[in-house]
């Protein structure tokens, strides 16, 4: 299968960030829409896996249309670049002491692994009595790489580690090496280069000249060989995904204001856009140098567009609503209540949505209907997340 990824909850003071699912109450400063947008980008990796699963990927433009909604991952991690980075923009903005690195890396630990260690071996354990195809990830050094979080750090990546009920994993692994990243990127950015003190303009050339790795990177591993082939999922080449986040992180303190009636539109044209041939053919990983860079780009743009009216579009009002019509739909229940256990969905949709399609509405691999699929799979994987959710969440 093709990709996707996790995430969301923020504390906007000095560092308590979880980026793997949490809704913002007005009462601690937490803003609901950033919680009900992961909704939206758990759901679209959902779709597209089901369309690749039912064979929509090759019918033409509707196909690519449904490949593209793998743009969920570039969603959670523009969304993990704002959500992490802000508290080190905020510290720096009011000249306090940035966030301890040590109690960030613990709060990453606790929130991503608990749920993610519970996922593999409960993946192992289902694929170890049913077999679905190859899964060349299915053994004990898999097992080891895959629970590490290595597994993309490989030659032959697809034929040596790939797990059957896991291959989404990819992303996550790219999510903790920007985690790793992130305080030597703070440091550099805000110490380094702006010497300790508030310069956003400076902070935003930084990060715009930050971004240029990934076409940097993407070059590389097209035009050598000298990489293993799983170069092309390592962090360089998403690492301006994360910096559009991070761009909306720079700018929040501004007061720089990003309207949905605006953004919105644009980021659909854009997807209409990248979802023809231009971004090249329905995979994670475009053949050419061109259409990876094409597709690069646009998904930065799109995600970040938006990301950017629920990150930068003020404080709600007295009464806890958020304002606008796009703020508010994602800041309801339903979307909360989605967008809380988002990162359960990620983690155990692929093994739901296998047995849906084997055990319930019986599908020969590659035919079916697209949207029995995603429903039949919401349906087994909701209650599931939910558990899951209830019995590895951080509890403070």
């Amino acid at each position: 299968m093709t990709s996707p990824n996790r995430a969301g909850r923020r504390s906007t003071g000095g560092g308590d960030v979880d980026v793997a699912g949490g809704l913002e109450s007005v009462s601690t400063g937490r803003v609901a829409s950033l919680t009900g947008i992961r909704a939206v980008a758990a759901l679209l990796v959902v779709l597209t896996h089901a369309a690749y699963t039912t064979g929509k990927y090759p019918q033409g433009y509707v196909g690519l249309v449904y490949s593209r909604m793998e743009i969920g991952v570039p969603i959670f991690f523009v969304l993990s670049g704002f959500l992490l980075f802000l508290p080190w923009v905020k510290a720096a903005a009011a000249g306090d002491a940035p966030p301890s690195v040590g109690r960030y890396a613990w709060h990453r630990v606790r929130r991503i692994m608990p749920a993610y260690a519970v996922t593999v071996i409960a993946a192992y354990l289902v694929y170890h009595f049913r077999t679905a195809g190859p899964n060349p990830g299915h053994t004990w050094e898999g097992l080891f790489r895959n629970l590490t979080l290595t597994q993309i750090y490989a030659d032959n990546y697809l034929y040596s580690f790939l797990h059957q009920g896991l291959t989404q994993m990819w992303s996550l692994a790219v999510e903790v090496a920007f985690y790793v990243a992130l305080p030597a990127l703070a440091y550099l950015l805000l110490v380094v280069l702006c010497r300790r003190r508030w310069r956003p303009a400076l902070l935003m050339t930084g990060l715009t000249a930050l971004a240029a790795v990934s076409p940097a990177w993407l070059w590389l591993v097209h035009s050598t060989d000298f990489l293993p082939d799983g170069a092309k999922l390592w962090l360089p080449g998403y690492l301006v995904w994360f910096i559009g986040g991070m761009m909306l992180a720079a700018l929040q303190p501004t007061g720089f204001r990003a309207y949905a009636l605006a953004c919105v539109p644009l980021a659909v044209v854009s997807y209409v856009i990248v979802s023809t041939p231009i971004a090249g053919e329905p995979t994670t990983s475009p053949a050419e140098l061109r259409e990876a860079l094409v597709k690069t780009a646009f998904y930065a743009v799109i995600a970040t567009l938006v990301v950017a009216p629920l990150a930068l579009g003020g404080r709600p009002g007295a009464d806890g609503r958020e304002s606008g019509l796009y703020a508010r739909m994602l800041s309801s229940r339903p979307m909360v209540f989605l967008g809380e256990i988002s990162y359960e969905i990620f983690l155990i949709h692929l093994v739901t949505m296998e047995l849906v399609m084997v055990e319930i509405v019986r599908y020969p691999i590659y035919t079916g209907s697209v949207w029995a699929l995603f429903f039949g799979t919401l349906l087994m994987t909701i209650p599931l997340a939910s558990l899951l959710h209830r019995f590895t969440r951080v509890r403070t």
